[in-house]
């Protein structure tokens, strides 16, 4: 862990113009591997493999990967230079980085980081869907089918919302490095798995994990409810999880329709 130690201090002696810099660089670099990686991975090596299996056969809209990439590249530019705000806290002795933590103390605190993001994910979520603030949620909806791509791309306001989900926590507690970093890589990295239009594990029950593609599929084609992250238990607990065969309407008029025009 000492390499993590040794790179959280190096963040925080750059100057704000090195921080941003910083951000910038790690956010375009997860999403360039991240998404392009799944892209690879759920078009053509696990078809090719004959594991899992696509959700929605419906096709995507003209220019729709254009569209998101360019989305995203916004939304890189808003996380870079969100950046600079855990580097301010740290400037100013609001937060500090922990000095020697041990391995189960970076798995602890990722553990805690991932369900507070789910946490803040939902409310944020929920926030976007009301009707002062939906018309800036609609950019990311244009992804009625899913891709890889559509992971970042927001309103510049909605990437400003969730991408403060590092803030609060920096103030109530000694983080470590690793533990900090690990929350973007595992939110993008698993935020994939649930826009990846690909049923990695179809043999999985519908409150899985790895299940998230599929509960994130009837989030964009029915536009409401399954409004949670990785996880199912905010929308259980807030009734609003969907059913598993919310969007079966929708698909079967597709299937109707590509019978009689093959």
């Amino acid at each position: 862990m000492d390499g993590f130690v040794a790179l959280g201090n190096a963040f925080a002696a750059l100057s704000a113009g090195g921080a941003i810099a910083a951000g910038l660089a790690f956010f375009a670099a997860i999403y360039a591997l991240f998404c392009g990686g799944n892209w690879l991975l759920t078009r053509y090596l696990l078809p090719a493999l004959g594991l899992g299996r696509r959700i929605d056969p419906r096709p995507l809209r003209p220019g729709q990967m254009r569209s998101e990439i360019a989305s995203s590249l916004g939304s890189v530019a808003i996380f870079g230079l969100g950046s600079l705000l855990p580097w301010w806290f740290l400037q100013q002795g609001w937060a500090r980085l922990a000095q020697d933590p041990g391995p189960l103390r970076v798995v602890a605190e990722a553990a805690v980081l991932l369900v507070w993001n789910d946490v803040h994910f939902y409310a944020n979520h929920r926030l976007l869907h009301t009707r002062p603030l939906r018309r800036y949620h609609q950019q990311h909806h244009r992804s009625l089918v899913t891709t890889p791509f559509a992971t970042y791309s927001f309103h510049p306001l909605e990437a400003a919302l969730l991408g403060n989900v590092i803030l609060l926590p920096m103030l109530l507690h000694d983080f470590s490095f690793a533990a900090l970093l690990s929350l973007p890589v595992l939110s993008l990295l698993l935020n994939n798995l649930g826009h990846s239009n690909y049923d990695y594990a179809p043999g999985v029950g519908p409150d899985h994990w790895l299940a998230a593609s599929r509960r994130h599929h009837l989030h964009h084609a029915c536009y409401h409810g399954n409004y949670g992250f990785l996880f199912n238990f905010m929308d259980r607990w807030c009734g609003t999880r969907l059913a598993v065969d919310a969007a079966r309407a929708q698909l079967d008029a597709f299937a109707a329709r590509a019978s009689r025009h093959p």
